[in-house]
């Protein structure tokens, strides 16, 4: 099961500090979940340079993005 971490309304840099967080916690897959194109961009810029693997899917509601090993 993923690690959920709902930065929905909140602006950056706040969803970057809680995606790197949950990464830095180790605990994978991670969803972040944010609802603006710049917070998705920053999330998964964070997790590639990272080396991880990330996945974006969009939703009603916002965006997904699926961070993994």
């Amino acid at each position: 099961m993923a690690k959920v971490v709902d930065a929905r309304g909140l602006s950056c840099p706040q969803p970057v500090l809680l995606a790197r967080k949950a990464m830095e916690e180790g605990e994978f897959p991670i969803e972040v979940l944010v609802d603006t194109g710049t917070s998705r961009d920053n999330v998964t810029r964070v997790a590639q340079k990272a080396g991880l693997k990330v996945r974006v899917e969009e939703r009603e509601e916002g965006f997904v993005v699926r961070i993994e090993k």
